[in-house]
């Protein structure tokens, strides 16, 4: 059986990566990776997959940046032509980006099974591009593979339990496997020199656009109890001339996944803006304060680790300074999503 992957950025390349171990597990069936090249990222290189011990795209799109109609209407010509190549018997998609839909409409117009890793999160939002890709990828697949309850509720809602399978994140897989890869590689003292620090991310539109947000985020880091960490996109650094923070705010480079985990693993708690970070800081046990307006992942507010604050600065002191937490729940599985999905997809044939 041949199975294609259809990935666009990094997250994209970490949840194929637990589908393809599954599979090598198996042995009798081959999984196809096809980048589109949505984004260019220098961590894209050869480091990146050697770090993480998963292979490289077998294409490689190269489709490149541009507006969303441009990148997709790219991406639906490259995606087919590929397609129809390889052949395969089912095109897997993760999550919510221009590269997941542009492959459930190529795929679908050229009827072949399709299989939506991440379906049914839904933050109505639909100012949000990714709500408005993973709504439609729901709509056209014809498996979809829940991570959580609420989740295939939320598809029952919209009359697509039928082809809804709950499979549990593999992104918990995939924590599970590179916290202990992480701690094999790398050392805390490699990145930072901090016994105790809070670990920032900030890089969605709303928050880095808006400057009046941005100065109310950083205000907020600059009065933390400890040091904050903040891994910045050289995009965002440049917007930060003309906001004011203290020292108290740690900018460094982006770093790799296997030292993000590491520096997770080690933080007191996470402020982010992020939407995988908020679920890594649950699985690892660690509280976080969430810079968005709404989350996809509801059942990470559950038992007080996480909290919905928007770039209110003292709302965001205020979750900070929580302390108290319940005991976590298993509302994303066991840990064995990827041979979930690997053995519902080849009992289906």
């Amino acid at each position: 059986m041949k199975i294609v992957s259809i990935v666009g950025a990094r997250p994209q390349f970490i949840k194929a990566a637990v589908l393809d171990k599954a599979l090598a597990k198996r042995g009798d069936a081959e999984n196809i990776v096809v980048h589109t090249g949505q984004h260019y990222d220098e961590n894209m290189s050869k480091i990146f997959f050697d770090e993480l011990e998963i292979k490289k795209p077998d294409y490689n799109l190269g489709v490149g940046s541009g507006s969303h109609a441009e990148q997709t209407a790219k991406m639906l010509i490259e995606i087919e032509r590929a397609l129809l190549e390889i052949m395969p018997d089912w095109v897997v998609l993760y999550g919510d980006t221009n590269s997941t839909i542009a492959g459930a409409l190529a795929a679908a117009k050229i009827h072949m099974k399709t299989a939506h890793v991440e379906a049914g999160l839904r933050s109505f939002n639909m100012r949000m591009p990714e709500e408005i890709n993973r709504i439609l990828t729901d709509r056209i697949s014809n498996v979809l593979y829940a991570p959580t309850q609420n989740a295939m509720n939320l598809l029952a809602e919209e009359g697509l339990s039928r082809n809804a399978f709950f499979s549990g994140d593999v992104m918990f897989d995939s924590i599970l496997h590179y916290e202990k890869l992480a701690e094999e590689k790398y050392s805390l003292d490699e990145i930072t020199n901090l016994n105790e620090f809070y670990l920032g991310t900030v890089h969605r539109p709303e928050n880095t656009d808006v400057p009046e947000r941005l100065q109310n985020i950083f205000a907020a880091f600059s009065e933390l109890d400890a040091p904050i960490i903040v891994p910045l996109h050289p995009r965002t650094r440049k917007l930060l001339r003309d906001v004011k923070y203290s020292d108290n705010v740690k900018i460094i480079e982006p770093v790799s996944y296997l030292k993000m985990v590491l520096l997770l693993k080690n933080a007191k708690k996470v402020l982010t803006d992020s939407g995988g970070l908020q679920k890594e800081a649950y699985f690892l046990k660690k509280p976080c304060v969430t810079l968005r307006d709404e989350t996809e992942w509801i059942e990470t507010l559950e038992g007080n680790w996480n909290f919905i604050v928007g770039a209110d600065k003292e709302k965001i002191l205020e979750k900070v300074a929580v302390q108290n937490f319940a005991e976590q729940t298993n509302a994303f599985g066991d840990g064995h999503a990827g041979e979930r999905i690997v053995n519902d997809l080849i009992e289906r044939g």
